[in-house]
């Protein structure tokens, strides 16, 4: 059952390749997808040798300066490709091409195709018209109703499929661009995502992870994010279920219920602080206090007394002082994160924070960062050695990158997990007595049906 969208397929019988490179987000590796599936559509089929491509599409990002260089030297280092093939079409899709299309019409004349993340459906139509010097198809205007909802993804093989339930924000943080790259809030119909839940499984995926700017802002008239949820937890065959990133002001008891009452919710609750400082925390717009969001932990661990919890975190941003970053440390020691996706401050042009003329040195925010990276590695292993003497459901991913005789998989709370094969099989959960953790990983061996009731008596 490959679902396939019917508009605009020419079905060509064709030996034309694609090669799709996506740099960024998860919402990104979810968008790639998507435009995959309409290539497909179009008679193409993948390769991941760029050099056989007939077309190259770089999927991107804007968040971060860093991210634009990485993007800008790909292209640079492709360009010759266009010498030796003239009909290679080259694309650069999503933020960056919606927030600098400008810049890569005026510095990169050998990009064909420069589409934001609403004009995917145009791939088709530039395709079947496409001749070669027959100029630039650009097309970066933002839609307030755009949800792809009738076109599916093509996945490749593996365990966890990523499903967009939203698009776009309305929270406008003073240092994030994305209300500008894509657009304002809209969520997608629960039918809609419950056929690609659906699809998805039937195609062998059995962790599903919902994915939105602010997922748990997710509302429609058939309900909230809780009731969406509980919809997809029904779905047959969906052994776990994941979903970032949530908002902490959208976080209600509601959602916290729901996860309690449905054993394929992961325990997981990824719960972005970005800073320590309630002054910073007000400069960024986040819309709640620290103690506000230390209260919000308090209430999610009685829910979920096993939940474990992830953040972001945001070192040098405008204006802040030494005892500010301080804040965010004391912070940390006190809710202890499982683990922690932590960066400098990167200035965005037309974002509120980029306008602050108090902007903190890269010397500065370096030092912060590598001290806040070295207290997340301490917090991480003091996490994962509470789990040392547990017997703890991981589902298996694939082999281990160490040994072939060895499997490597996920808890809930999504720490990895490496354990000795005996006759499991990928997408397997199985219960493994945690015995060591060293650095970001756990290590156990696998729990016979015996030795757990004798365990659980």
């Amino acid at each position: 059952m490959k679902l396939t969208n019917s508009n605009n397929i020419n079905n060509l019988q064709n030996n034309n390749k694609y090669h799709i490179e996506t740099f960024g987000c998860q919402m990104n590796i979810y968008d790639s997808e998507l435009i995959a599936g309409l290539l497909q559509n179009c008679g193409y089929s993948e390769t991941s040798d760029i050099k056989h491509a007939d077309i190259i599409f770089l999927n991107t990002c804007a968040i971060r300066e860093k991210a634009e260089d990485t993007v800008h030297n790909r292209l640079e280092s492709i360009q010759y490709l266009k010498t030796r093939k003239p009909h290679v079409m080259i694309g650069v899709m999503g933020c960056m091409a919606q927030n600098l299309k400008d810049n890569l019409l005026e510095s990169k004349p050998y990009v064909d195709i420069i589409l934001g993340p609403d004009s995917y459906r145009r791939i088709p139509e530039i395709i079947n018209s496409r001749k070669p010097h027959n100029g630039h198809h650009v097309d970066t205007r933002l839609s307030k109703y755009e949800l792809y909802e009738d076109l599916f993804p093509s996945r490749q093989d593996g365990v966890n499929a990523w499903i967009s339930i939203s698009r776009g924000c309305d929270k406008f943080c003073t240092f994030c661009i994305v209300p500008f790259t894509r657009g304002r809030e809209r969520s997608r119909s629960k039918d809609s995502i419950i056929r690609e839940t659906e699809e998805a499984v039937f195609n062998g995926f059995v962790e599903i992870t919902l994915l939105g700017q602010n997922v748990n802002s997710y509302r429609t008239e058939n309900g909230k994010f809780p009731h969406l949820l509980e919809s997809v937890s029904a779905v047959q065959g969906v052994k776990r279920i994941r979903f970032m990133s949530p908002h902490p002001q959208d976080m209600d008891e509601h959602l916290l219920q729901v996860m309690s009452e449905h054993e394929n919710i992961c325990n997981y609750i990824h719960l972005p602080l970005q800073a320590g400082s309630d002054r910073i925390l007000n400069r960024m717009n986040r819309t709640y206090t620290k103690e506000e969001y230390f209260s919000l932990v308090d209430i999610i661990r009685e829910y979920l007394p096993d939940c474990a919890i992830s953040t972001d975190i945001i070192v040098g941003f405008p204006g802040e002082t030494e005892g500010e970053y301080e804040e965010t440390l004391q912070v940390m020691d006190q809710v202890v994160f499982d683990r922690a996706f932590m960066f400098k401050y990167s200035s965005r042009p037309g974002t509120k924070a980029a306008e602050y003329s108090d902007q903190i040195s890269e010397k500065i925010k370096q030092d912060r960062l590598e001290r806040l990276i070295a207290l997340q590695h301490s917090h991480t292993l003091k996490a994962n050695q509470r789990h040392i003497g547990k017997i703890l459901k991981v589902l298996i991913e694939k082999e281990s990158k160490k040994s072939v005789m060895q499997w490597t998989g996920r808890t809930e709370g999504n720490m990895g997990v490496i354990f000795d094969k005996s006759d499991e099989h990928v997408k397997d959960i199985v219960d493994i007595l945690i015995t060591d953790a060293q650095g970001v990983s756990l290590f156990g061996y696998r729990v016979s049906e015996k030795e757990l009731m004798y365990e659980v008596n």
